[in-house]
């Protein structure tokens, strides 16, 4: 192989570099290489740092020029040369070269590298799903050992060192993702847990159930985020220990219902006024002139039984819609 690659170099450098690249990844493969040495290696022969993105699989490797594993969270530039590790796959190798065009050399670099990192990855990390029920459920049970939770994790491609949240949907299937869930969140109502290490998860599962307990439909008789962080609830949370689902719900919780269900608007309208910043911006989201709702306001006023533009009211009026989740849920 080197004397063939003396010979191309003779007749065209990139042709001999191109041979070169794919001898030193034919014998990282052979010596059976992890990912940050194939990552390392790309990055060597590029000369510019190089990274490994697979989020199903939970993997991120990136590598400077000079051999030193230094990762980042800033996502890669769309203009970087890089190369999916499956055809129609979100997984890809990219090597951090944005001031000129790839060059052929690149090119076989990226391909010969991908190839190695998706063998290592099917080896080591297997194709299960990282949501595979039964793996996600022993991640989260906090009565499981130490020792399965790790395997399980590691069944899911998450580190134990890793930062993760827990999910959980309205249909009760829990769910991990990695780092800020935004981008992973299923549809319909979802509680999230705070983000913990791996095997702080049981945590997270407990915190997301709380906070699955805050969220609403998003409709007129059931206002409200379908979407509660756990971390952002603060003292609010407590509120999930007073009042259990089911039971007789608290007098103003029973004065809103009554008042909704003779007023179709009136739901909608408190939470707008408790949720914006002024009754101007009450009236703007809900697409009312300004003294519709005052009008409005005093009709609530009248059916519930307290005032609502004072800061107590207002209060009062908060604490009632939010207890109104969870006594339902």
């Amino acid at each position: 192989m080197k004397e063939l690659a003396g010979r191309l170099t003779a007749l065209d450098p990139d042709a001999g570099a191109a041979v070169r690249v794919i001898a030193y990844f034919d014998r990282l493969s052979e010596a059976r290489a992890g990912l940050e040495a194939l990552v390392r290696g790309a990055a060597v022969l590029a000369g510019v740092p190089a990274r490994l993105i697979d989020a199903e699989r939970r993997v991120q490797v990136r590598v400077e020029a000079d051999g030193t594993r230094r990762d980042s969270g800033v996502p890669p530039d769309p203009g970087w040369p890089t190369t999916a590790l499956a055809p129609n796959g979100t997984a890809a190798l990219w090597l951090e070269r944005a001031e000129a065009a790839p060059s052929v050399v690149d090119a076989v670099i990226l391909e010969r590298a991908a190839g190695a990192v998706r063998l290592v990855l099917d080896r080591t990390r297997g194709r299960a799903p990282v949501d595979d029920p039964a793996l996600v459920e022993t991640v989260l049970d906090a009565t499981a050992p130490e020792a399965a939770r790790s395997h399980a994790a590691r069944g899911l491609g998450l580190e134990p060192t890793a930062s993760a949240r827990a999910l959980a949907p309205l249909d009760g299937r829990p769910r991990i993702v990695a780092g800020r869930a935004d981008a992973a969140l299923p549809a319909g109502r979802v509680g999230v847990g705070p983000a913990v290490p791996v095997l702080d998860l049981p945590r997270s599962w407990a915190d997301a159930r709380t906070a699955l307990r805050f969220t609403a439909e998003g409709t007129a008789q059931d206002p409200g985020p379908k979407i509660v962080y756990a971390d952002e609830l603060g003292g609010v949370a407590l509120l999930a220990d007073l009042v259990a689902p089911g039971a007789e719900p608290p007098p103003d919780v029973r004065a809103l219902e009554a008042a909704g269900a003779a007023t179709p608007w009136l739901l909608g309208t408190l939470h707008a006024v408790v949720s914006t910043a002024s009754l101007r911006a009450a009236a703007a989201e809900i697409n009312v002139h300004h003294s519709t709702l005052q009008d409005r306001l005093s009709h609530a006023e009248h059916l519930l039984g307290w005032p609502l533009r004072t800061p107590q009211g207002r209060l009062r009026l908060q604490l009632a819609l939010t207890m109104r989740h969870l006594a339902r849920s």
